[in-house]
């Protein structure tokens, strides 16, 4: 596929498409600019007409990655219908769902060690995509009174935090993968759990 693109003149994203298999392959570390130049079919040097260097190239792919996975968000939320609650959990299946079938680019974006907030376009993309959680938490709160209602902010890193954790921990064989409990069952107990305890669904 990154050959084809190259040769219909689309060289940066053939390298993108590239690094992702690699990615994919060795893990977001373990491959060098030489190979995606390689894999897309281009020379050592190619890369260098849109990328500094390896971490220009993987901030790329990262950034590309939470374009995506905030369009995905996005729809999985559908502005809280039919209840902000059914909707909210929505996006916590959704991540789940990114992350199996767009690793490399979620390796890129949060295994690959770049910096986020170094890259403005980077920090733009991760920033819309925590923002879509953090409206899906001012649905759930909408009518809670201000005393009682958590910032939208840390409800929506916790859920993300969350999110993260099972897939490190349930996903891609990693240990916990061994559980008779679902990804998917194990991600909406815990949020329900922490929904419940901070008054969002009703005893």
């Amino acid at each position: 596929m990154a050959r084809e693109s190259y040769h219909h003149g689309n060289l940066r994203q053939a390298l993108v498409e590239a690094t992702v298999s690699l990615i994919e392959d060795k893990g977001p570390q373990a491959f060098t600019l030489a190979e995606a130049a390689r894999l897309a079919g281009v020379s050592a040097a190619a890369p260098y007409r849109h990328f500094t260097g390896r971490d220009d190239l993987l901030e790329e792919v990262a950034r590309q990655g939470f374009e995506e996975f905030g369009d995905r968000l996005e729809v999985a939320f559908d502005a809280g219908r039919p209840r902000a609650l059914t909707a909210f959990l929505r996006m916590g299946q959704e991540y789940l769902n990114f992350a199996a079938a767009r690793r490399g680019y979620y390796m890129a974006m949060f295994e690959s060690g770049i910096s986020i907030t170094g890259n403005p376009g980077l920090s733009q993309a991760a920033d819309r995509a925590r923002g879509v959680l953090v409206q899906g938490a001012e649905a759930l709160f909408h009518e809670t009174s201000g005393d009682r209602r958590p910032p939208a902010g840390m409800v929506a890193d916790h859920i993300w935090a969350l999110s993260h954790g099972v897939v490190e921990l349930f996903s891609r064989g990693k240990p916990g993968s061994r559980s008779p409990i679902s990804p998917a069952d194990m991600l909406e107990s815990a949020a329900l759990i922490y929904l419940r305890g901070l008054g969002a669904i009703a005893d």
